[in-house]
């Protein structure tokens, strides 16, 4: 079963568990170290300052005490377990992000993001896979209902497979598509799930399997892409879809909404992607060829399904 964590963190608790990190003091706990004074000799920061994070860690789930001595609860296991990216959770890869945002004055001076921190495949995908179930049967279900008849369903960049697995439980013939590290990362898993997956230069892939599918879908991912890539991925969708399919972008855009600025402030610090807006979408969508683009509200989501549909024959 995937980790949960808390969809959002104290901005207290977030600060301490990035100190922890980026000191070393979490490395030392998750190792060997077992007190604050062995944490604090093994990470080179003061005793005073570990003694605090790491009652504070105590406090907040993430260590227990056993005897004289902390060790690390189910709650911290997604910083250890990465081999399987559904043990990680939501809360690695809030890190990561929190990483890029500290040097946000410096992005913002230079245009240059930083490198992401060493596990950010991984984090990402973890806390993909901890997505809320209602969430993906939700967009699940909105995106089938745009396409009642199809039977074949493209996940594009569908990370950890979270949506995937949701089509082919449903019966849908499902096959996803991402970068190969995340092939890489989420491949042996869906195995298992009946889900064929495909490791190509997303969103550069030339396409994703001509005309072999009936429905195109993705969530969160045209807004982790530059316009320019928005529009190579919409281009490889259409050629993906048999005339007459359909395809579903689940997303924030820019309306003014908390998803948007999450969206933009989170692309901010990655260097790449944004929230767009409806009139981009239909640029995009009319230059690739797709017909019929509306946008609807996807239920009890902040999230908006943009959906279109590639002709039934060639429009001259």
């Amino acid at each position: 079963m995937p980790t949960r964590d808390r969809s959002s963190l104290d901005a207290e608790e977030l600060f301490v568990l990035w100190a922890a990190r980026r000191s070393g003091v979490l490395e030392a706990l998750l190792d060997s170290a077992g007190t604050a004074e062995a944490a604090a000799a093994e990470a080179g920061v003061t005793e005073p300052a570990a003694r605090v994070v790491v009652e504070s860690l105590a406090d907040l789930g993430y260590l227990r005490r056993v005897g004289g001595e902390y060790e690390i609860t189910n709650r911290a296991l997604g910083f250890l377990a990465k081999r399987d990216v559904r043990s990680i959770g939501r809360l690695p890869h809030a890190l990561d992000l929190f990483d890029l945002w500290t040097a946000l004055p410096e992005t913002m001076r230079t245009g240059e993001a930083p490198d992401p921190p060493e596990e950010w495949t991984r984090n990402r995908l973890g806390a993909h896979a901890a997505t809320d179930e209602s969430r993906v049967r939700g967009r699940v279900t909105a995106a089938v209902r745009e396409a009642p008849e199809a039977d074949r369903v493209l996940d594009v960049c569908g990370a950890s497979g979270a949506y995937a697995t949701e089509f082919a439980a449903r019966g849908f013939e499902t096959t996803l598509v991402d970068e190969p590290a995340a092939v890489d990362a989420a491949g042996p898993m869906l195995a298992h799930r009946d889900v064929r997956t495909v490791a190509a230069d997303v969103p550069c892939a030339a396409d994703f399997g001509a005309g072999r599918f009936d429905l195109a879908f993705a969530a969160d991912a045209t807004s982790r892409f530059d316009p320019g890539e928005n529009r190579t991925l919409l281009s490889a969708a259409f050629d993906a879809l048999e005339p007459g399919g359909t395809l579903v972008l689940v997303d924030a855009l820019r309306d003014g909404s908390r998803a948007a600025v999450d969206a933009r402030v989170r692309a901010l610090g990655v260097g790449r992607g944004d929230a767009y807006t409806e009139e981009a979408y239909r640029s995009w969508l009319d230059a690739a060829g797709f017909v019929d683009a509306t946008v609807r509200a996807v239920p009890g989501d902040d999230r908006s399904a943009v959906v279109a549909r590639r002709p039934e024959r060639a429009v001259d």
